[in-house]
């Protein structure tokens, strides 16, 4: 069983919930306009990981034959078949039955709009076959979490979660770009479209660093539009943009070996250093 646990587990990458959960929970820190109860917490929380689960097993399942010869993945729990078709299956139906009835249970605008997110976590993995930008479709959804927990929280969509919703989409969308360079030649070879495969390498680095500075910029904003951000959060703001240069450092054109440490390493002190500032900023102000 705990063997099991563990493919499950490698199945959705559960690790690179560091990414978008500390996020999360800034976005609530910022929009919430009392303190949340334990309850609400919780759904949030529990929303965010059974979407995220959600999205993972729909890539899983739809990429599954091409996982399969790609090198990089061939190994992976469902592509080597440690994880069958019908437990990738069962996971998408209980997660998306889960993401819904929390949604319901934290209010009836989060139930109205839960289909949104499941179409888009549907269509991500399957942009790849029909558009050349299926990394925006990816920052689209992480764009709806500052917005979804507005609307769990607030019942409403403020100017603050949306300014914080374009910052992580396109942080998203642009390591997304260069996690996709490792499949560049694959992709090519496959027929499959992403940034990288229109735009060369180099177009494709060039593009990442542009969705990253619309990142910063959208933060900046959301600082000045504020009234409850201080200079903890400007600090904080310039150095996640330190990060970024640095995450972008490591990525050359003929020098990819660095990809996974920019990826992972780098995008996650980005996530848990966003959280730490406002939490700062929030006590302190």
């Amino acid at each position: 069983m705990l063997k099991k646990l563990k493919y499950y587990a490698d199945l959705i990458k559960f690790e690179h919930t560091i990414f978008a959960l500390p996020f999360a929970l800034a976005s609530l820190v910022i929009l919430m306009k009392k303190t949340p109860t334990l309850k609400e917490l919780f759904l949030i929380v529990l929303a965010l990981v059974s979407a995220r689960t959600l999205g993972m097993a729909f890539n899983r399942y739809l990429d599954k034959k091409f996982d399969a010869v790609n090198p990089r993945t061939m190994n992976w729990p469902h592509a080597s078949g440690l994880v069958k078709d019908g437990e990738i299956k069962l996971i998408i139906f209980l997660s998306a039955l889960g993401f819904i009835i929390v949604c319901a249970l934290l209010n009836r605008l989060a139930l109205y709009l839960s289909p949104l997110v499941i179409i888009l976590l549907f269509l991500y993995p399957l942009a790849k076959r029909f558009i050349y930008y299926p990394h925006l479709i990816l920052g689209l959804v992480y764009f709806l979490i500052p917005v979804a927990v507005d609307v769990a929280l607030n019942e409403n969509i403020s100017i603050e979660a949306l300014i914080l919703g374009i910052g992580m989409g396109f942080w998203v969308s642009g390591f997304d770009i260069l996690y996709s360079l490792q499949d560049y030649e694959f992709d090519l070879k496959m027929g499959l479209k992403s940034i990288p495969v229109r735009f060369g390498i180099k177009g494709a680095l060039r593009m990442a660093r542009l969705f990253h500075l619309i990142t910063f910029l959208a933060l900046f904003c959301l600082g000045l539009l504020s009234k409850e951000l201080g200079w903890i959060y400007f600090l904080g703001l310039f150095l996640i943009s330190l990060f970024l240069v640095y995450e972008h450092s490591l990525i050359r054109e003929k020098d990819l070996s660095k990809i996974n440490k920019a990826f992972f390493t780098v995008n996650g002190f980005i996530s848990i250093i966003f959280f730490i500032i406002i939490l700062l900023d929030k006590v302190f102000f």
